[in-house]
């Protein structure tokens, strides 16, 4: 396979389509050198695209648009004038109304002609990348049985492709392969009509969907506040452990497990390091295969436009990436177009921003906003949930190798769970009056003791053997120790720890009262102390609100 940085697409003029090849697979003519990428630009977009130019209604209908990287416009090849930034200053409203009007007359006759031409002149391409991938999925999955592999289905293009490969490659009588997809609440309408369709038109298709049912995307940005660029923790609460979860449920002990997923090199500077297979850190029972991870968009288009199966509607608008409407990733072209196809949820979005900034102490909450200012926050600053990620301690002066601990949350017996890593609990030992917990190894000897009674907010950790942390030296034991009294005051229930231990031993649950459960099943947890530092400081919610403060001697913060 080509690799991503040897990417030149051409330009046919006799056609006015892209190429792969520098010679016309349609009419025979020469290209000349055009850009490295593009998409395909539809009839409905031009609709919008002659709105924001001024132009007069179908006069792009009979023009070859096609859009390349860093959201330029070519039309008949040659790069068209529009600046993305200006599209701040239009009325949504008013371009709304104008493009529901001019779209009943769209034609899109012209269009279906290009696009024959395009995939006749490309037609090799096609080949060249569908039987690779056919090939490669193939191989990578003999004495596989197809019970023990699924799709990761998001309702992009990229999966719809993965999709359609997986089948062509796997399905047969009385088999199919299983897909799964992550409802993280946040989609576009657009793709959840798309789920919908395809579910319809392959009935035969087991399609299961999963979905964090215990949290609400508005109630967390109210106590963390909204994601950012440098710490999406809705991909983690709302994705990964959700579908994690479904994983480890669906497929409860088996050796192994495929899954295959639309990563493509192309895509950002942080999927261009995927490998094409490789086992899950996090599942380590689990094979990941990247079929298309050397594709471009021009391939992903390529092969729907040849095969003609159905993909998201959100694309023929002009998205150029699907995904969830809120992403903090979003483009601001992305975002306009948002205002106008989908303006409840783009509203209801941009005034939980404004509230947030405002609740922060923001100063011109709509103009941070509006300039996307949100995008680039970090930490937990203006938040109240914040202050619970400040461990406090002390060294204790009467016993060596102890420390007391003022928590923001009384003592209750959750607190032992988080301790479990370490050493089995005994029950039956330690000093009831002194609300003492004991932790041993193996051979049933103490490695530490939790003195602390329940409802009170001061705690005693003793340390009796430091090989049970993994560490060495005890100020390293007390970092240990500082994860889990971190976790046991900011817990929320992200699941990100239930997500990391390969072992399934970790169960993060809400209560009717809206409370965390969190329990270590010591039958299957191994020890490994993986789950209590992964994290930064132990918890993933603390990584995210980490607040700036000066360091004090006894206090754990950034």
């Amino acid at each position: 396979m080509i690799h991503c940085s040897e990417s030149q697409l051409y330009w046919c003029e006799e056609c006015k389509i892209p190429l792969y090849e520098p010679v016309c697979g349609c009419c025979g003519a020469k290209g000349r050198q055009f850009v490295k990428d593009v998409r395909v630009v539809f009839p409905e977009e031009k609709v919008l695209l002659e709105i924001l130019l001024g132009l007069k209604a179908g006069e792009l209908k009979d023009k070859s648009l096609w859009n390349a990287a860093g959201n330029v416009y070519y039309l008949d090849g040659v790069r068209m004038p529009l600046s993305i930034q200006q599209l701040r200053e239009m009325d949504a409203a008013e371009i709304r109304k104008s493009y529901d009007k001019n779209r009943e007359t769209m034609d899109g006759t012209f269009f279906k002609q290009m696009i024959e031409r395009f995939v006749k002149a490309n037609a090799n391409r096609y080949q060249e990348i569908s039987q690779e991938a056919l090939s490669y999925i193939w191989n990578e999955t003999q004495g596989i049985e197809i019970g023990d592999m699924f799709v990761s289905f998001s309702g992009g293009k990229d999966s719809t492709v993965v999709a359609d490969l997986c089948k062509r490659a796997l399905d047969g009588p009385g088999k199919k392969i299983l897909h799964i997809f992550g409802d993280t609440t946040l989609e576009f309408p657009m793709t959840e009509e798309y789920v919908a369709q395809y579910k319809k038109e392959n009935p035969k298709t087991p399609m299961i969907s999963s979905r964090n049912k215990e949290k609400d995307f508005e109630e967390l940005c109210g106590i963390v506040g909204p994601p950012s660029r440098v710490m999406r923790w809705c991909c983690t609460i709302f994705k990964t452990g959700a579908i994690n979860q479904k994983i480890s449920a669906l497929f409860r002990g088996k050796k192994r497990i495929v899954a295959f997923q639309g990563i493509r090199h192309s895509e950002s500077a942080s999927r261009s390091k995927y490998e094409r297979t490789s086992t899950n850190s996090k599942i380590a029972k689990q094979l990941t295969l990247c079929p298309i991870i050397e594709w471009f968009d021009f391939d992903v288009w390529l092969y729907l436009m040849t095969t003609g199966i159905s993909f998201n509607s959100a694309y023929r608008l002009g998205y150029a990436r699907v995904g969830c409407y809120c992403c903090p990733n979003n483009s601001l072209w992305s975002e306009f177009l948002s205002s106008i196809f989908i303006p409840e949820k783009y509203n209801d979005f941009q005034n939980l921003l404004i509230d947030f900034a405002k609740k922060v102490g923001k100063k011109d909450a709509e103009v941070y906003v509006k300039e996307g200012k949100w995008k680039a926050r970090q930490g937990g600053n203006g938040l109240d949930y914040a202050r619970k990620s400040i461990v406090s301690y002390e060294p204790c002066v009467k016993e060596e190798n102890a420390f007391h601990y003022d928590l923001t949350r009384p003592v209750t017996e959750e607190l032992y769970e988080l301790f479990k890593p370490f050493g089995t609990y005994q029950p039956e030992l330690g000093n009831k009056r002194l609300g003492e917990a004991c932790f041993t190894d193996a051979d049933n000897n103490i490695v530490l003791v939790l003195q602390g009674r329940q409802g009170q907010n001061r705690c005693k950790v003793i340390i009796h053997n430091e090989s049970a942390f993994h560490v060495k030296g005890i100020s390293k034991v007390r970092e240990k120790i500082d994860c889990q009294i971190t976790k046991y005051q900011m817990c929320m229930g992200c699941k990100a720890c239930e997500s990391v231990c390969r072992f399934n031993a970790i169960s993060v649950r809400e209560k009717p009262d809206k409370s965390t459960s969190y329990t270590i099943n010591e039958a299957k947890c191994v020890k490994c102390t993986e789950c209590v530092s992964h994290f930064s400081v132990g918890c993933y919610m603390r990584k995210v609100l980490t607040i700036k403060r000066e360091d004090k001697e006894g206090t754990t913060n950034a």
